[in-house]
């Protein structure tokens, strides 16, 4: 048995997140598909919800301590405290809350705004069509993206932090995806276009990619 299961989806930012983490680290890992939509989605059956009561994605499970760890930045958190090296953030206190800002901007500032859960609730309660529901989506990835661009201006070198990779860029390329499936126009966003097409030459990254996953559609 490998040490770790993830149950997530392809397109989940947050599963890609902890698949480019677990790559990076080089822990090998079993996959088990979570379909977001199909039959109403397969986070919400008994079975899933006993893993993970929250209802989404990602869990990873920890088969050596039988333990399923739930919310993608603790996950990166406790694989980084299992798993040092290579770390996934700076050891200068002061340098990794600057990498952990970054990560909230988008764990907290973007993503929770324009995910799954979100845009069907717009849909149920205010009628909104796939038409306002991008135009809702880009408006808050534009509006983090224009916060990111202004604070990574200062800090990147090749990555978010240097010529160093760290959970910043874990949590970048992700979020660019959504933003292009959104319509956002990156163009407005030179140093994050940089850093994405950066991170995409590392094996880890590509592996990690939707498209590479035994789930993508």
């Amino acid at each position: 048995m490998k040490p770790y299961t993830l149950h997530g989806y392809w397109r989940s930012s947050c599963s890609w997140r902890v698949r480019i983490a677990l790559h990076i680290k080089g822990i090998e890992f079993e996959h088990v598909s979570v379909h977001l939509v199909a039959d109403g989605g397969h986070q919400h059956t008994e079975e899933y919800k006993r893993l993970n009561p929250m209802r989404q994605v990602p869990t990873l499970y920890d088969n050596t301590h039988n333990r399923a760890l739930t919310q993608s930045l603790v996950i990166l958190d406790y694989l980084d405290h299992m798993h040092p090296s290579p770390a996934l953030y700076p050891s200068d206190p002061l340098s990794a809350m600057a990498v952990r800002a970054a990560c909230e901007t988008i764990n907290s500032g973007i993503q929770p705004l324009q995910n799954l859960g979100v845009l069907q609730q717009l849909e149920i309660s205010f009628g909104a069509d796939q038409a306002a529901k991008s135009a809702w989506a880009s408006h808050f990835i534009g509006r983090g993206f224009e916060a990111l661009e202004r604070s990574l201006d200062t800090t990147a070198g090749t990555y978010c932090f240097g010529d160093t990779v760290s959970a910043a860029d874990v949590c970048l390329v992700p979020q660019i995806f959504g933003a292009l499936r959104f319509g956002v126009d990156m163009a407005k966003f030179p140093v994050l276009t940089r850093i994405n097409d950066a991170c995409k030459q590392l094996e880890a990254f590509q592996r990690a990619d939707a498209a590479a996953q035994p789930d993508a559609q």
